[in-house]
């Protein structure tokens, strides 16, 4: 039986697992928190990955890597750090996405070009801001990598150049899932030059080797590392609420979406990943538990006590900006309060629907352009939460999946491991165990439309 590992590198936290090769099987686990915020010093995802990692990593034949997407880390010509990393889900770029939209072509010709429209979330966009707004930085900086890229490059002992694989790349707004090639044309127009950039593995294409001998894979992005965890199939659709939401689909052809709504992203296993992503997810229920003074537990309890609807409350969850819609100023807002409806009961009802209508909301735009979805597998953190798996096959309106609780980045990274080990076509059939199914019960349309109303009528903004 060989042995197996895969690295989640997330927001939040470095988690490991260890599995057996063959079947799956989680053996060993283990995690490190990440410090809060929205720039990273790149030495504490390292420091994460050796405390979650003792005696773990070096059990393994092949290990790996899946990290948060679309984060910037900037290197100087010896390797080195010249900025904190900027992680996904600083909107600092926020502008220069704007910049970048108007400057070359449009949204439609960005579409076309890469598979998505710019938003502060996308690599290319930080590019712009530091070259702005750090200059010093900007001077010294030589290459440009990814978070799993850069990790990558680190448990290979650094003894090539860096590498990527096509889906963590997809995210970055200067490679095209549809042509399969960079273009740096886009990140000289974000950063005023070109930067070197790692070269894009096939998916079970070996990255090199640890100090210990252990096979590293190519690694990819968490979402679609997810996707390979999950053994995603044509027609299910992945529902994650962690610390962003997102919903993303299998596809076979490459998608192009100029709303920006959907990105058209690739695969870990040589197909595509549209996907849609809000800002706000599992947050949305700790800060309404939090503001009423209870447990999550107690929110669930409170939300299935209310009725559908939440009395008339919507609750925009726009806690920390948004992506989807792309508002990155703006503020959360609960609508429609009478002295008869504002209840702590209803708040929490509200708190629920509202996550999941932006979802939905998403699951939506992946059927505009014709990804099929018969299903949903609802994973992630805020998956947990009893009101959302009770809720969610009526809001999003198609039967919904609840797979074992498992760390599903973790796991499609030791898959891939497992796949670069074996060399074998296709990864290994590594079966998930489904713990319930729920169908929709056909009374969300109103609520859903009375979210769509309000987000389309009034979105406060900060000044």
């Amino acid at each position: 039986m060989a042995q197996v590992a895969g690295v989640d590198s997330s927001t939040q936290s470095t988690k490991i697992g260890l599995y057996d090769g063959d079947d799956g099987t989680l053996l060993a686990s283990g995690t490190a928190p990440h410090p809060d915020g929205t720039a990273i010093a790149v030495g504490e995802w390292q420091r994460a990955l050796h405390a979650a990692g003792d005696g773990l990593l070096e059990r393994a034949e092949a290990i790996g890597v899946a990290g948060q997407q679309h984060g910037m880390v900037l290197l100087d010509d010896g390797g080195e750090p010249v900025h904190d990393a900027l992680l996904w889900n600083d909107t600092r770029s926020a502008p220069a996405a704007l910049a970048l939209i108007e400057e070359r072509g449009g949204a439609e010709a960005w579409a076309q070009a890469v598979g998505s429209v710019p938003v502060a979330s996308f690599t290319v966009t930080k590019l712009r801001w530091v070259a702005r707004s750090a200059p010093g930085a900007a001077a010294r900086a030589a290459s440009v990598l990814l978070p799993h890229d850069w990790l990558t490059w680190n448990l290979t002992g650094r003894r090539s150049d860096p590498v990527t694989d096509r889906g963590d790349v997809s995210g970055t707004g200067y490679w095209s899932p549809a042509t399969g090639a960079y273009r740096l044309d886009l990140l000289a127009a974000a950063f005023g030059r070109e930067l070197a950039v790692p070269r894009v593995l096939g998916p079970a294409e070996p990255a090199g080797e640890t100090s210990w001998g252990a096979v590293v894979s190519p690694g990819t992005g968490d979402n679609m590392g997810a996707a390979l965890g999950l053994g995603l199939r044509t027609g299910d659709a992945v529902v994650s609420i962690g610390t962003s939401g997102t919903v993303f689909a299998v596809a076979d052809r490459p998608t192009a979406d100029a709303s920006g709504v959907v990105a058209g992203f690739a695969d870990a296993t040589g197909r595509f990943l549209p996907l849609v992503c809000t800002l706000n997810a599992a947050r949305i229920l700790s800060s309404t538990a939090a503001m009423l003074g209870i447990s999550l537990a107690e929110l669930d309890a409170l939300a299935l006590g209310a009725s559908a609807g939440a009395g008339g409350l919507t609750f925009l969850p726009y806690l920390d900006g948004e992506r989807t819609p792309n508002l990155p100023d703006a503020t959360g807002s609960l609508l429609g309060m009478t002295r008869a409806n504002l209840s702590p009961a209803n708040v929490a009802r509200a708190a629920v629907e509202g996550l999941l209508c932006g979802l939905a909301d998403g699951m939506d735009a992946l059927r505009a352009l014709g990804v099929p979805i018969g299903r949903a597998l609802l994973v992630g953190g805020g998956a947990k939460s009893a009101a959302v798996q009770q809720l969610a096959a009526d809001i999003l309106g198609v039967p919904v999946v609840i797979p074992a609780a498992e760390e599903y980045v973790a796991r499609g990274a030791a898959r891939q491991a497992a796949w670069v080990l074996s060399g074998a076509a296709e990864p290994p059939d590594w079966p998930l165990t489904i713990e319930a199914t729920h169908e929709p019960a056909g009374t969300a349309s109103g609520l859903r439309a009375a979210y769509a109303e309000g987000r389309s009528s009034w979105v406060p903004r900060r000044d």
